[in-house]
């Protein structure tokens, strides 16, 4: 309840922004409003546009209204809005409100009277809480998957549940009906085309016969079987954008996640594709983007955003599920305070380190561990900028999912040179090493190297090259320096598959080299430029190859070896049928016998293949699914994005 002293306020208040409306011009205020402000913001109480309704503005605490989810900027500010608050608002929100995203001014106070004027015949709010109320948020209408199924997920041949398959990132399913035998006489069931040319990174996901992706801003919803569209949810971009790559999207009860372009997490009602919430939780002003496949564990999403390569300083955090709350956060780069930060010699260095993160993590259920990959320093060549083994960039960094808490770390790349991101930390699994049973983790990067290290004792059982890997510890010099790998590894956004039957890993990777240039002076960061420290030329595109492989779990010894006229960055999936679905840039959808090695069987999908390739069951029938398009500006690639979907006749 308000008290007698606030009563009085609230009655000031009002009376001022009467005496303040008389000034304006309601007509003329009503024609800037839908000139300026009406894109954003409604004027009728139920209805929400990218802002918050102004319904009933007058004499309301900022970040009140009920069912609107506000910044945390915006709920902090405790303002009340009457003619004084609003023209001071509207003259320079940022400077009203420090971390407010609103981009409209209005200079011209005649122009603020008028639109005052008008949001005062609107209606006014008789009270005022105290307190900023939790904003309301919608339920989703249908359930599922569960936490139960999201654990099953490795066995579940109906359902692909996460970027990789399942916490595990093994990449492995139990289907045989299309297997070595058969498989030549696939054919594309059907074809989802969009009208979208910008990167196709995206994971696929299945579940309960329908299909989850993103394609570029959007999140689109298909049947799994028919390629018929159930819904399209299509994200109007708010804030800049730095890179529209996106790599998928994550479940859980009735929800649709996923990180934005331009810095939002988002979830939207899996039945009906509606938006259920919004939470800004990166910005381009931060060098910042949101690229990677979130991961959902009970009520918690798991997430963090990329942009080391423009100088950004990076975290992991946790946000819930139900309304996009953050739980905890665990700094990739350390605060002065906090540990690792000593191994950066010039403290400055850290407020622009890097450390993105944009590929799959895995998790450990049974220990609640999530592991991180996490990416590179900045500047990515001119590392005399930044001294120091420059913790915790290129490292898997081990943390409660509860928490945060740091549980462990290991770092495969010191004081990186050559922007060698550690990108993999899958698969994860349990297996005899020397007669001994062991935890293990399969740990891979774009410096070429695959690594077996035990989970438990953090013990490196072995390390194995992957692609070429020539002049490594060279360093970028001013006149260049040919190194191998170059810029694009190596190993890049999607991990290597593990058949555990037969204890083989199946590891798709790119072989370019590249001559790396260092500056000739050090760099100057330059907000929402690439701090880059030098540059790489490519070795020529003819040139660029690839290498498919099948590798002894346990031992490191190569079992069979292709190299592939193209890089290969698509996913990679096995199953009991004995054979591997995967894709290349020539535009191929490929099948190969997990035995040998031999192609069974190629598809032209009209479209490069970077993304998700998977594989699952809809009414006792083994679907595989790849998807298509530009890969990206580095990597090139043709096409619109799409997916297609094969069976057996």
């Amino acid at each position: 309840m308000l008290g007698k002293s606030s009563w009085f306020v609230l009655a000031a208040l009002l009376l001022s922004s009467t005496q303040a409306l008389a000034q304006g011009n309601v007509t003329a205020g009503k024609t800037v409003f839908e000139n300026q402000c009406a894109s954003c913001h409604s004027t009728e109480p139920a209805k929400q546009g990218f802002g918050p309704s102004l319904a009933a503005v007058m004499g309301r605490l900022s970040g009140t209204l009920p069912g609107y989810n506000f910044t945390p900027a915006m709920v902090n500010a405790h303002l009340v809005w009457d003619a004084k608050t609003l023209d001071e608002f509207l003259t320079s929100s940022t400077q009203k409100v420090p971390g407010t995203s609103m981009p409209v001014s209005l200079p011209n106070a005649g122009a603020r009277a008028d639109v005052i004027a008008y949001l005062g015949t609107l209606g006014q709010a008789a009270a005022f809480s105290a307190t900023p109320a939790t904003p309301a948020v919608t339920a989703p209408v249908g359930q599922g998957p569960s936490q139960d199924e999201l654990l099953r997920a490795a066995s579940d041949t109906r359902s692909w549940l996460s970027a990789s398959k399942d916490y595990e990132g093994q990449r492995f399913v139990d289907l045989n009906q299309i297997n070595a035998g058969n498989a030549a006489g696939l054919r594309a069931v059907c074809i989802y085309r969009s009208n979208n040319a910008n990167p196709t990174q995206t994971n696929p996901l299945v579940y309960n016969g329908v299909m989850y992706l993103t394609v570029d801003q959007s999140i689109v919803a298909i049947d799994a079987a028919t390629c018929r569209e159930r819904w399209t949810y299509n994200w109007k971009v708010r804030d800049q954008v730095l890179s529209p790559t996106n790599r998928g999207v994550a479940l859980k009860d009735g929800r649709v996640i996923r990180g934005t372009a331009d810095g939002y997490l988002i979830a939207v009602d899996r039945e009906k594709g509606t938006l259920l919430w919004s939470r800004k939780i990166a910005d381009a002003g931060k060098s910042q983007y949101l690229s990677m496949p979130p991961l959902i564990v009970g009520d918690l999403i798991i997430y963090g955003p990329a942009g080391a390569d423009w100088g950004a300083k990076n975290w992991i955090g946790a946000f819930k599920l139900e309304n996009g709350d953050e739980v905890w956060r665990f700094n990739l780069i350390p605060d002065a305070n906090e540990p690792g930060a000593e191994t950066w010699t010039n403290p400055q260095a850290r407020d622009h380190g890097g450390g993105s993160v944009w590929t799959p993590l895995s998790f450990d259920a049974e220990n609640n561990v999530v592991f991180v990959p996490v990416g590179n320093p900045a500047p990515d060549f001119y590392r005399e900028v930044r001294p120091g083994t420059n913790l915790y960039t290129d490292s898997v960094v081990a943390l409660d999912v509860k928490t945060g808490t740091l549980l462990w770390y290991k770092q495969f790349v010191a004081n990186d040179m050559h922007d060698w991101d550690l990108s993999q930390v899958s698969p994860i699994f349990r297996a005899s090493v020397d007669g001994k049973q062991r935890n293990l983790m399969t740990v891979s990067g774009k410096d070429g190297l695959l690594r077996m290290l035990d989970r438990d004792t953090r013990e490196l059982l072995y390390e194995i090259p992957i692609t070429t890997r020539r002049n490594a510890d060279a360093e970028p010099s001013v006149p260049g320096t040919h190194i191998c790998p170059g810029l694009l590894g190596g190993m890049e956004w999607n991990g290597p598959a593990y058949n555990s039957r037969t204890n083989t890993l199946f590891v798709a990777t790119v072989d370019w080299c590249g001559t790396f240039k260092k500056f000739d002076k050090p760099p100057e960061f330059a907000l929402n430029a690439h701090y880059y420290g030098g540059s790489v030329d490519p070795d020529p595109r003819d040139q660029a190859k690839g290498w498919l492989q099948a590798i002894d779990a346990a031992t490191g010894k190569v079992r069979w070896r292709n190299q592939w006229p193209t890089p290969l960055v698509a996913g990679v999936t096995v199953t009991s049928g004995d054979v591997l679905f995967t894709g290349d840039l020539n535009n191929d959808f490929l099948v190969i016998d997990v035995r040998d090695g031999k192609t069974l069987y190629r598809f032209n999908t009209g479209g490069s293949v970077g993304g998700g390739v998977i594989s699952y069951e809809v009414g006792g029938k083994q679907y595989v699914a790849t998807t298509s398009g530009v890969v990206s500006g580095f990597f090139g690639g043709s096409g619109t994005s799409a997916v297609i979907i094969f069976a057996l006749p």
